[in-house]
């Protein structure tokens, strides 16, 4: 598939096809344990078949689709080991295999972006794609000044792609939501939507790549290539070269995970500070890690605003939590608006939802694993459970859900590093009356 696709009807022809495709698996296998098919055996066959078809189409449609399944990605570390390896290609292939646009199609956006005379502003182009993105695709090239560039190219059609895809998504969240315990579907695909206009015009993209770039600038642990040019659906920024973050996740010494999974954590949290941006899509696609050490940042797209850096109410919020004082953390979150009015829960209710989730901030080093996580995040998402039943009935405000689910995959992709660090002191360091 060389674009693409476009027709709303036939995207979301496909999306609707998951749904029918695992009420069939799920008919088949069932009709395997009448047979005596050993039932560990035939559930972990049509999970595996489940997460090929769901990230195959996911990864085909692109925009909508593939930004979700990156979102979900953070998550991976939360899915049983028995079912994770086809989960892990998946999404490998989701966020760095996506078919390319024609070459005449690149040379028509650039013409369309830069002007006819584009290729006067380059000393050299390579029409072949270096990566690829949600919504665009990377080239790289050499700019007039000598410098080497990277050219990310919006592709055609992309807006309606993106619209349509979080329609049909937000459908489908309950089919969706099992793949990934501990992610939330459908405040993922709400949040996505809010976003899309800003995301789809890369002048807003390059501003805040600049305003990072800026405020990292000089940084021995993090890198933010500066921006070069920019139109409504190109950006033209320094070319970068670097390890991708899923070769340290799955190839990486304990020392490697352990020092990125430290700067990772220091990067997003102490961001707002700096920056007075949030760095919103921390999924593995948008990092690197460069020969000197340093982390690579890509991809400023999603952000939040947060001039004065992160919310004093956080840094309450988290210290309460952390202490144990729950007796004081029940009206500081009403007040904030996470228990909606007239709502009958208790502070020991607010403790067995949010206990499992502060055991980072506990210790002086934690050690984020998979089986940690997973039994977080399956705690949280069995509906038979009480932290299922509190969780349905708080609330998150809207200025705080992109944070919160910032770090969130923070934990999600350090516990796919099997990684120790710090955390608690890279969080108190940037965190408003946390370490009160």
């Amino acid at each position: 598939m060389s674009e693409i696709t476009r027709g709303s009807a036939r995207r979301t022809a496909k999306l609707a096809g998951l749904p029918l495709g695992m009420a069939g698996r799920a008919a088949k296998g069932w009709g395997k344990r009448i047979a005596g098919a050993d039932r560990d055996e035939v559930n972990a066959e049509l999970q595996a078949k489940a997460a090929e078809q769901v990230f195959q189409v996911l990864g085909q449609l692109k925009g909508g689709a593939m930004k979700l399944g990156q979102a979900m990605s953070v998550m991976e570390a939360a899915v049983p080991p028995e079912f994770a390896e086809p989960y892990r290609e998946a999404l490998g292939k989701l966020q760095n295999e996506a078919p390319p646009m024609p070459t005449a199609t690149v040379h028509r956006m650039l013409a369309q972006q830069l002007g006819s005379t584009w290729r006067e502003r380059f000393t050299s182009f390579d029409d072949t794609a270096a990566a690829s993105a949600s919504i665009g695709q990377v080239h790289r090239g050499v700019w007039a000044d000598g410098r080497d560039v990277a050219v990310k190219v919006q592709y055609p059609g992309a807006d309606e792609a993106l619209r349509a895809d979080l329609k049909a998504l937000g459908r489908l969240s309950a089919v969706l939501r099992p793949l990934t315990p501990g992610a939330d579907v459908k405040s993922l695909v709400e949040e996505l939507s809010d976003r899309t206009e800003a995301e789809l015009d890369y002048r807003y993209e390059a501003t805040n790549q600049r305003k990072f770039a800026k405020a990292f600038a000089g940084d021995p642990a993090v890198l933010v290539p500066r921006v070069v040019a920019s139109a409504p659906k190109v950006i033209v920024s320094e070319w970068v070269t670097g390890r991708p973050l899923r070769e340290v996740i799955t190839g990486g010494t304990q020392a490697e995970r352990n020092d990125v999974a430290a700067k990772l954590t220091e990067f997003e949290v102490s961001a707002p500070s700096r920056a007075g941006l949030l760095h919103g899509d921390p999924h593995p696609g948008n990092f690197l890690v460069a020969d000197d050490g340093r982390l690579i940042v890509l991809d400023f797209g999603a952000v939040a605003e947060y001039p004065g850096g992160i919310p004093p109410a956080v840094g309450r919020i988290l210290r309460l939590a952390r202490d144990e004082d729950y007796d004081a953390l029940f009206p500081l979150l009403r007040s904030q608006g996470f228990i909606p009015p007239r709502l009958e829960i208790t502070p020991e209710d607010i403790r067995r939802y949010l206990a499992p989730y502060v055991d980072p901030l506990r210790t002086e080093s934690f050690h984020f694993t998979r089986q940690w996580l997973m039994r977080v995040a399956n705690t949280a998402t069995d509906v038979r459970s009480e932290q299922f039943q509190t969780g349905r009935k708080l609330s998150l405000p809207a200025e705080y859900v992109m944070l919160f689910r910032v770090l969130l995959g923070m934990v999600g992709i350090c516990s796919q590093m099997d990684a120790e660090a710090p955390y608690r002191a890279i969080v108190e360091r940037w965190t408003p009356q946390l370490d009160d």
